[in-house]
């Protein structure tokens, strides 16, 4: 529609000033109409090949006036071609044509006698700003269209991103949880007919990881529809002074879990005290779901600007590639790593266990 409409602009500009037959030893004959059709017809393709379209104009023009048919002007003829392709990113190209053209008519009209004070004092100047402007305004709507799409694929980035931090909140949150939630009620599944007392504690296990979770979840959800920058007195979701529930929760779902701290304890940067905490709830969860370990270990290690974490277990192990088998419990766990400009390690091998060493640095660059 719009190049429609631009066709049938072009066509009658210059069709008016044919008919206005202001010199020329030609009238406004039949052929002359048939060239502002045909300029106007242009503009069907002048998305698709603007510099074909400007080349061909421009070659209609120099034909039309070989012809000796009234003159219609240069700029008039000539502007929409510039400016599709200018917004066809080829600036340069429309630029160095109009130069050109221009540098061509003036010689021939100064040839011909035409009186250079009229022809520099007025003709050329309105010429050169017409044309000057339909350049810029091709440039300028194809500046605005990149912009605009770069504005949305910034925004579907982000948008994704904020997908991704919502998922592995969520995954950190619940991995852990139903994990302990999974197996203590298989322990009561099996205790239920000569066992209450293992029933009883096994369903209070579950009672107490699925508060927690709750509670984590309304944390969780609470940061997420938050908006403005982060505060950094704000307590983490997460946190290491959270650790020995999760050990006991660990320890009564059956893999014993120690822990040892090691340096001097001190407050951490919110950011990295979630971290840590996540890192070993993960952890902890593959151990329980498929390691078949008997013990874990854990070991927090404070540095003057570092924390260094170490979660072992004696299970099993794994022969093939660990990212593979733990998913996207590790992907979520280096991801957090790495944005705190961390490392982490992984290791596993049959029979020897699976360990994760991870080391956070406490100033965030």
């Amino acid at each position: 529609m719009v190049d429609a409409v631009l066709a049938v602009a072009v066509s009658a500009v210059v069709a008016v000033a044919i008919a206005a037959d202001l010199g020329g030893t030609r009238g406004p004959e039949p052929g002359a109409f048939l060239f502002a059709l045909g300029l106007g017809a242009l503009m069907f393709v002048r998305r698709s090949y603007p510099v074909l379209t400007l080349a061909a104009t421009v070659a209609g023009i120099i034909g039309y006036y070989l012809a000796d048919y009234p003159p219609i002007g240069l700029a008039i003829p000539v502007a929409a071609a510039l400016y599709s392709t200018a917004e066809a990113g080829r600036t340069r190209v429309a630029v160095a044509v109009s130069v050109g053209l221009l540098a061509v008519t003036t010689g021939f009209r100064l040839a011909e006698g035409d009186d250079p004070v009229y022809l520099f004092g007025y003709e050329f100047a309105s010429t050169v700003g017409l044309m000057a402007a339909a350049i810029a305004l091709g440039d300028g709507v194809r500046s605005r269209a990149l912009l605009a799409a770069e504005q949305e694929q910034r925004a579907r980035r982000r948008m994704e991103e904020e997908r991704m931090r919502i998922a592995r909140e969520v995954h950190d949150v619940l991995g852990h949880t139903v994990t302990v939630i999974s197996i203590q009620a298989n322990v009561a599944t099996e205790a239920v007919d000569d066992d209450p007392e293992s029933v009883r504690a096994a369903l209070g296990v579950i009672r107490e990881a699925a508060d927690g979770a709750v509670r984590e979840l309304r944390a969780t959800v609470g940061l997420l529809a938050s908006s403005g920058d982060e505060d950094p007195s704000r307590a983490p979701v997460g946190s290491v002074r959270h650790l020995d529930t999760l050990v006991q929760a660990t320890s009564d779902s059956g893999l014993p879990v120690g822990i040892t701290v090691e340096g001097t304890p001190r407050s951490l940067p919110s950011a990295v005290d979630s971290t840590a905490y996540r890192i070993v709830q993960e952890a902890l969860a593959n151990s329980l779901r498929h390691s078949a370990a008997t013990h874990a270990e854990i070991v927090l290690t404070y540095g003057d600007d570092r924390l260094e974490i170490s979660v072992a277990d004696d299970g099993r192990g794994w022969s093939g590639s660990v990212d593979d088998a733990v998913g996207n419990g590790l992907r979520g766990m280096r991801e957090r790593t790495v944005l705190l400009g961390g490392s982490l390690a992984v290791d596993s091998r049959p029979g020897e266990g699976f360990r994760i060493d991870a080391l956070l640095p406490l100033e965030q660059r």
